[in-house]
């Protein structure tokens, strides 16, 4: 395993760090989390230098954290630095600060909180928690050691991101959607080295797009991949494009397999800032291309606009609208979609715009649910 500086902590981090928001389930019901699988994922990693665990209260139907905590028992806690956050869109009152705090810190089974964070900061949320004096609040969880230090995962464009570091100089890090798809969306670039710059450690999430980029190739994409000389799969080519910047401090990957992590360790261990040749950045340049001209609905399958109140299937037609035109081959996907209940399908949207709040991507999905309905259901 390679490590990298934590920002300005006297601390290294390893490149690759754990995500716990798409750990193995049993079934389809996101909750039931098969846990000797993720336990067994999260100790293999630990065993093999991962040194960074990333959960948060929502995950798994708000039993990620139980899970996690679990896996950390019999010594593995005192191996990892243990990362959460507060769920910023729950908060009704600045009681449920300390409400939340001690509710994770029990799940977690442990006394204190590595790397906490404000959960997906937008103008909205920001506003409220910043009013409510959350940083007061956070620097007395650090004074009464249940937290060691303070950051925040962020979901807005640049000029929010850029002013929610300044608001405050004693962010120890933030977290950044950042991927070779996402270089000007949300903080993007810009983002990255801005907090770099200011001292801040910056951690990445959805490197891989929640497996957009991996999961199913276009056959367009797959030729561009293989014309390259260096043999790399679709996940590692990603993967080594985020480690190439040498601002990132850890990437989270969210692994569901033990084969996930497995080669996730191995793209580790061949990490380095500034590898990738020129032509390779080019190569991935055209595969950039390529993607935004096939791709319908810049989704990334989080499912935090889930569930709809009115009980449509949202991300799942969403990602059977993306697979019909990307493969250009509608016929399993619609079928897929035949066989939902038809109170479940997208034409039983009222448009109360609940999930396009919700959506960290920012997806107009009202809309999107109207073209995947006419394309689906034909």
């Amino acid at each position: 395993m390679k490590y990298r500086k934590f920002g300005n902590l006297d601390w290294e981090v390893s490149v690759l760090g754990f995500g716990a928001m798409r750990l193995p389930i049993i079934g389809k019901d996101p909750a039931h989390v098969d846990e000797p699988k993720a336990i067994e994922m999260i100790r293999y990693a630990i065993d093999h230098g991962v040194n960074y665990l990333d959960t948060a209260y929502p995950y798994h139907e708000k039993h990620g954290e139980i899970v996690v905590g679990k896996a950390l028992l019999n010594g593995y806690r005192e191996k990892v630095k243990l990362a959460t956050k507060l769920p910023s869109w729950l908060v009704e009152t600045p009681d449920d600060f300390d409400c939340f705090l001690n509710e994770q810190l029990e799940k977690l089974q442990t006394d204190h909180i590595d790397f906490y964070l404000l959960h997906a900061l937008n103008t909205t949320y920001w506003t409220r928690l910043r009013d409510w004096e959350v940083l007061k609040w956070a620097e007395n969880a650090i004074a009464d050691g249940r937290i060691q230090y303070l950051g925040f995962s962020f979901h807005d464009d640049f000029e929010v991101f850029k002013d929610i570091v300044d608001a405050y100089d004693k962010w120890t890090f933030c977290q950044i959607q950042y991927n070779f798809m996402d270089t000007e969306y949300q903080a993007g670039t810009k983002g990255l080295q801005y907090a770099a710059k200011k001292g801040l450690a910056v951690v990445i999430m959805e490197p891989l797009r929640g497996g957009q980029l991996t999961a199913k190739i276009p056959k367009s994409v797959a030729e561009l991949w293989e014309s390259a000389i260096a043999r790399r799969t679709p996940a590692d080519w990603a993967l080594q494009w985020i480690w190439n910047h040498s601002e990132v401090s850890v990437l989270l990957s969210g692994m569901s397999t033990m084969e996930h992590v497995i080669e996730n360790l191995d793209s580790a261990d061949r990490s380095g800032a500034a590898i990738l040749s020129q032509e390779e950045l080019i190569l991935i340049d055209k595969v950039r291309e390529e993607y935004r001209r096939i791709v319908p609905v810049a989704c990334t399958n989080c499912k935090y606009c889930m569930p709809c109140p009115n009980g449509v299937e949202i991300a799942a037609i969403l990602e059977y609208y993306n697979d019909a035109i990307i493969y250009d081959n509608p016929r399993a996907p619609r079928f897929l979609y035949r066989n939902l209940s038809k109170d479940k399908h997208a034409n039983k949207c009222v448009e109360c715009f609940e999930c396009e709040e919700k959506c960290p991507q920012g997806i107009p999905i009202s809309e999107h649910l109207k073209e995947a309905h006419a394309w689906l259901n034909k």
